[in-house]
Formats: C-alpha cells, sequence, structure tokens
C-alpha cells in the first residue's frame, strides 16, 4: 500500500519555489472517510469469498490437480491481502496504536500478498497456456508435485521482492510508515515503487497477454463448438486485470515522477493524491473477484460447492436434504470430449 494513500498526512504541503500553501484538508477528509469505508467492504467480501474458495478445495474428494494447488494458493494469497485492510482503515481514522511489530507484520502480510496473487495469477496463465497449445508435450509434467514446488517457488519470490515494501517499515508517533536511512530517501522509494510498476505488473501483464494470445490462436484452429465460450473468458479475466491494475500502476509512476519535482502547482499536486486514493481502492477490489474470475467459473468448482452447502445445509437441518451431488458431475471435467477439453481447463 503505498503510503501517500494511508498516511495521516498534513493538510497542507508547500511548493519549492514559493511559499504558498497547497491546501489538502478536503483530500483529508476525504480519504478518511472514503478509503475506510471501502477497505472494510473489501476485507469482507474478500475474505468471504476466497476463504470459501479455500473451504472448497480442501474438502473436495476428488484429487488435488496442479490447478487446484494453483487456485488454492491464489486464494490464500488475496487473503492475505485482505487481512491487511482493516488495520489500514482503522489507522487511517485513528493513527497507528498497534506498536511497531505489528506494524512491520501488517505491511508485510499486505506486501507478500500483492506479490504472491500477481504471481499465481501468472503462473495460471502460463499453466493454462501450456495445457492447451503443448498439451500432448508437457501432461506428464503438470502434477501435484510439480503444483507444490512451484507454489513454494512463488511464495519465496513474494517475499523476496516484497521485501523493499516493508523492511524500513517503523512505528513513529502514531504513524506506521517506512524511515529511510539518510543516503537512500530518495533511491530507495522511487525503487520500490519501479519494482511494483515493473515485477508487479507490466511483467505480469505481458505474460498474460501472450499466453492468452496463444490459447486463443489455439482455440481458433480447433473446431470446438464452446471456443466461443472461452474466448469470452479468456477477454473477461485480461479485461478486468488491465482495467483494475492499470490505473493504479499508472498512479505509482507519476508518484516516482513526483521524488524529482516533476509536479510543482498545487492542482497537479491534489490531482495526484485523488488519483492515489481512487485507484488504490479499485485496485484492491480485484482481491474479491478473482474467486469468481479463476475459480468459481468453472464447472468442477461449482459442484466443488454445491456439495460443500448441501453438507451445511443437511449438518443443520438434519439428514433430509441429500448432502451428494453425482460423482460424474464433479468429475465432468475427465469425462467430456477432446473437443471441449480446452475449454474445461480455462474454466
Amino acid at each position: 500500500m503505498t503510503e501517500e494513500a494511508i498516511e495521516v498526512t498534513s493538510a497542507f504541503s508547500y511548493e519549492d519555489d514559493q511559499a504558498i500553501p497547497c491546501d489538502k484538508r478536503d483530500i483529508q477528509m476525504f480519504g478518511k472517510v472514503f478509503l475506510p469505508i471501502w477497505y472494510c467492504l473489501v476485507f469482507t467480501i474478500g475474505l468471504v469469498g476466497n476463504f470459501l474458495v479455500v473451504l472448497t478445495i480442501l474438502k473436495a474428494r476428488q484429487p488435488k490437480s496442479i490447478t487446484d494447488i494453483f487456485f488454492l494458493n491464489l486464494a490464500l494469497s488475496d487473503l492475505l491481502f485482505a487481512i491487511s485492510l482493516p488495520f489500514w482503515a482503522s489507522y487511517i481514522i485513528h493513527g497507528w496504536t498497534l506498536g511497531t511489530v505489528t506494524c512491520q507484520i501488517v505491511s508485510s502480510f499486505y506486501s507478500v500478498g500483492f506479490f504472491a496473487a500477481m504471481f499465481f495469477i501468472t503462473i495460471i496463465s502460463i499453466d493454462r497456456y501450456m495445457a492447451i497449445v503443448w498439451a500432448t508435450c508437457i501432461i506428464k509434467s503438470r502434477t501435484v508435485t510439480y503444483g507444490y514446488l512451484t507454489s513454494i517457488l512463488i511464495w519465496t519470490l513474494a517475499v523476496f521482492f516484497a521485501s523493499p515494501h516493508f523492511i524500513f517499515i517503523r512505528m513513529s508517533v502514531a504513524e506506521c510508515t517506512s524511515r529511510y536511512p539518510e543516503h537512500l530517501k530518495i533511491i530507495w522509494p522511487v525503487f520500490s515503487y519501479l519494482e511494483m510498476n515493473v515485477i508487479g505488473f507490466l511483467l505480469p501483464m505481458c505474460i498474460l497477454s501472450y499466453c492468452y494470445l496463444q490459447i486463443v490462436r489455439t482455440l481458433l484452429s480447433c473446431k470446438n463448438q464452446c471456443k466461443k465460450k472461452a474466448m469470452k473468458v479468456i477477454s473477461l479475466v485480461v479485461i478486468i486485470f488491465f482495467l483494475f491494475w492499470t490505473p493504479y500502476h499508472i498512479s505509482l509512476f507519476l508518484q516516482v515522477l513526483q521524488y524529482f519535482d516533476f509536479f510543482k502547482s498545487c492542482t497537479s499536486l491534489r490531482f495526484l493524491d485523488y488519483s492515489v486514493q481512487v485507484t488504490e481502492t479499485v485496485a484492491f477490489s480485484h482481491c474479491c473477484l478473482n474467486p469468481i474470475i479463476y475459480v468459481f467459473a468453472g464447472e468442477k468448482f461449482r459442484n466443488y460447492f454445491s456439495h460443500l452447502v448441501l453438507r451445511c445445509i443437511s449438518f443443520i437441518y438434519g439428514s433430509g436434504v441429500p448432502t451428494a451431488i453425482p460423482d460424474s458431475a464433479i468429475a465432468s471435467n475427465h469425462t467430456q470430449n477432446t473437443s471441449d477439453r480446452e475449454v474445461s481447463v480455462l474454466l
């Protein structure tokens, strides 16, 4: 989370060349009212949705696939990210009152969850690309063991790339913010923003675009009755990812320019503050949509979830409600014909 969006900043800032204050009290009040409400809403929806994904996958009777492993870890990374949001909401309203250790933990939850989610979205697109475009070559390598090893590697990379964003986090005078050494006050935040831009967005976006473009080309060359549906799913994944994350990363890049005094007028500074607050809240909402986009759009997961709901209803109201759905429905992805198999991988 960018410090500009969560800090209870001064109501005024000053232009370099003139001692003229730039009044930001209205932006400060807007943030104190709007951001906590939105963060709590995203937390609630993200917590419920991703917890259901985790529960559904763990309770499924069928053996787990490599896709299940990646979906499970995507949900866990979104949960880690969402857990940090109520703390930031409280911070915006009351300041930070939970101490340095909690400040560091919450900051690491946010940063690691952010990078892990991006990386798992990327690896899911790569897995779908390999399963469709190179199906006959890599079918034996798409094992659960490979999925676990890949997930461990992704979590390790997420911690590594997230560390610059929380390594200098400290509590100071009711603030949970970065305290850089004197010689790193400019270099380190600029590096952190550019890292999020490149590693956390541009690289995943390029990989997603390439993988799904190749998948579309493969589907178009096949006589597949369901390829229109598959291409709608592909378009939905890419467009939503682009719409939700692009404005936020543009704002991050503008933050880099601010360090080099690119924005000097009060109007541009106010616009930048507003843009950070608004685009960040839009981007955070993506963790609520991931369960729908990547998991429950699939028939197998809908069947898993239906089975779980029936079991819960049966437990609450007694044994009069059927608790199972036909095995053929749960295993439908394994019994369909070859022409539909590509669509199954996408969903």
